[in-house]
């Protein structure tokens, strides 16, 4: 292109090719834009929404390069029409129907007396800018906006179907044209890539009467982070579950599905879920990013004490080692994190997982299925005849399953896997209400480990705090002498999205199994004998390692509090 649009107008100006500018920042590579390139020679397009759809970056990351590259300003929130009316008082007598302007993705209103802003889906276009030139002459000025919001603009006009029209008249191939079109795709990659920027986990696409929210889960917390039309769900719907393998046409029941994709230039894999709700189907999202840099046990948070005691049980040629902790509390982390440290070729590493989350070189890693019979009891009966050293079972959830991690141990394997308790001591009650024989459990389950993740304090703002001597109290004796204590209050700014944290580590409570700690399980001891044997035998709790992580500033008593409060192993 050799021409460009300033202050509204399309002008003769020289200006650096976009792919060049996108390079120069570090955005993109030079093989990204050979990559766009074939693509828009093949299909069209702009080169800048290419990258987008190709998911070479975001879209947040793309409009403020367009903006500098044109010279259009972009959208300022104080900017904005105040409705819909406004938007077609000036459209409505400028020379074309409002409907050709909606069509053509223009939208226009006047911002103060005697000036006119413009967004458009392509303000590049020739047509467009010679029919606002002919409405506004010398009056208007473009503006550059995000794919959604020029999307809501246009809603705003009141021109869209209304939702109960929309869905008397959606049939299959209508949603499948809607799930196709250019600023669908680029809205649903906008979502991946803004939800890969603020390292979320998961994405909620959640539809209500009038509007449809996109919430974001980051550092374990949702967060709304788009509210638009109602009218332009469909489209998003069916585009999420047109690349998930969902068929498009199921409304009524449940449906899951799962995608690869590039986004921001990351391989990330994509497991969907949708559930019919009231206004539509409630959509989910679980981001599994390929390529991890914390899947090593020291990025995880243990403490020096912990980590060499984990390690000592990893390194054990045979037994049961259980991480338990509620869902969304690390424990696959934790478990693909010990893999990684162990997995040398002189090991035969097996796992059995529903579903594989992440994929380790040297490992066999093999997918469970219920839905045809293909359980963990079936799979992990298979692959002892595989001849493996170290067996990972993604959950022991029934008797079957235990029993067989049980006598694999008693064999001569080591076993990891992971189960849902409050605390650690009570693994071995679990076990033994799942049916296992208490002296079993006792002789095969060498440790446990149970878990939570808090947010990690944001090293940008956070800042000194005095905290209520009660706490100083509980964890200065544990920290020891001269441990200096450090205790911190979350701030919030631009970085960590105002929030005070940025990230998560865990909290650990290790338990060793000891003779004394055996005979109680074998005597069917509750879980409170069994929690004041190891308190008494220098065990710490949950709380208490999130109290020590407080006291040197990696995170809040506040948020040690909530996520350890009214836990068992703390009464």
């Amino acid at each position: 292109m050799q021409s460009s649009v300033q202050a509204g107008h399309t002008t003769a100006v020289q200006y650096r090719l976009l792919g060049e500018l996108l390079i120069d920042r570090q955005l993109i590579s030079a093989g990204d834009v050979q990559k766009a390139l074939a693509f828009q020679a093949q299909f069209g397009g702009r080169i800048g929404s290419v990258l987008v759809r190709l998911g070479a970056l975001s879209e947040d990351s793309l409009v403020p390069v367009l903006s500098d590259q044109l010279g259009i300003p972009m959208l300022g929130g104080d900017e904005w029409p105040a409705s819909g009316d406004a938007v077609r008082s000036v459209l409505g007598g400028a020379g074309y129907s409002l409907e050709w302007w909606l069509d053509n993705g223009v939208v226009a209103w006047e911002f103060a007396e005697g000036k006119v802003l413009a967004v458009a889906r392509d303000p590049l276009d020739p047509l467009v800018n010679e029919a606002l030139d002919k409405a506004f002459g010398q009056t208007w000025a473009w503006r550059l906006a995000r794919s959604q919001e020029t999307e809501r603009l246009i809603d705003m006009v009141g021109n869209s179907r209304s939702r109960g029209d929309m869905d008397l008249d959606d049939d299959v191939s209508h949603l499948r044209e809607l799930a196709e079109e250019a600023p669908v795709i680029e809205l649903v990659n906008n979502i991946l890539a803004q939800a890969m920027d603020q390292r979320a986990s998961d994405i909620h696409i959640e539809p209500e009467e009038s509007v449809f929210n996109v919430r974001l889960r980051t550092d374990g917390m949702l967060h709304t982070r788009m509210v638009l039309p109602a009218s332009r769900y469909p489209a998003v719907a069916s585009r999420v579950k047109l690349i998930s393998g969902m068929d498009i046409a199921e409304r009524r029941l449940p449906q899951d599905g799962r995608l690869s994709v590039r986004v921001s230039g990351q391989e990330v894999d994509v497991r969907a879920s949708a559930v019919p709700a009231v206004h539509g189907e409630s959509i989910v999202l679980r981001l599994l990013p390929k390529e991890r840099d914390d899947l090593s046990l020291e990025r995880l948070g243990f403490s020096a004490r912990d980590l060499a005691l984990f390690r000592t049980w990893a390194a054990e040629p045979h037994g049961v080692v259980l991480v338990t902790g509620p869902t969304g509390s690390g424990k696959s982390t934790t478990l693909y994190a010990t893999l990684e440290e162990m997995n040398q070729r002189d090991r035969k590493i097996i796992t059995v997982e529903d579903p594989v989350e992440y994929e380790v070189e040297g490992v066999t890693q093999i997918q469970a299925n219920s839905d045809i019979g293909y359980t963990f009891a079936r799979a992990l009966r298979a692959i002892l005849r595989q001849d493996p050293d170290v067996i990972m079972i993604g959950e022991i959830r029934d008797l079957e399953t235990a029993e067989i991690a049980v006598q694999s141990s008693l064999t001569g394997h080591l076993v990891l896997s992971t189960l849902h308790t409050n605390d650690a001591v009570s693994a071995f009650t679990r076990l033994v209400d799942m049916g296992v024989e208490p002296f079993l459990v006792a002789t095969s389950v060498r440790a446990v480990q149970a878990q939570r993740l808090v947010r990690r304090l944001c090293p940008h703002c956070s800042r000194p705090a005095a905290v209520l001597p009660v706490f100083e109290q509980m964890a200065g004796p544990l920290a020891g002498e001269g441990a200096e204590a450090c205790w911190k209050e979350a701030v919030g700014c631009p970085r960590c999205q105002g929030t005070g944290y940025r990230g998560r580590l865990g909290i650990y409570e290790l338990v060793d199994v000891t003779p004394e700690l055996q005979e109680l399980v074998i005597a069917g001891a509750t879980a409170e004998k069994m929690r004041n044997l190891v308190n008494a035998q220098g065990g710490r709790t949950l709380r208490d390692d999130g109290l020590l992580k407080a006291r040197a500033g990696l995170t809040t008593v506040e948020e040690v509090v909530r996520v350890t409060g009214g836990l068992a192993s703390d009464e």
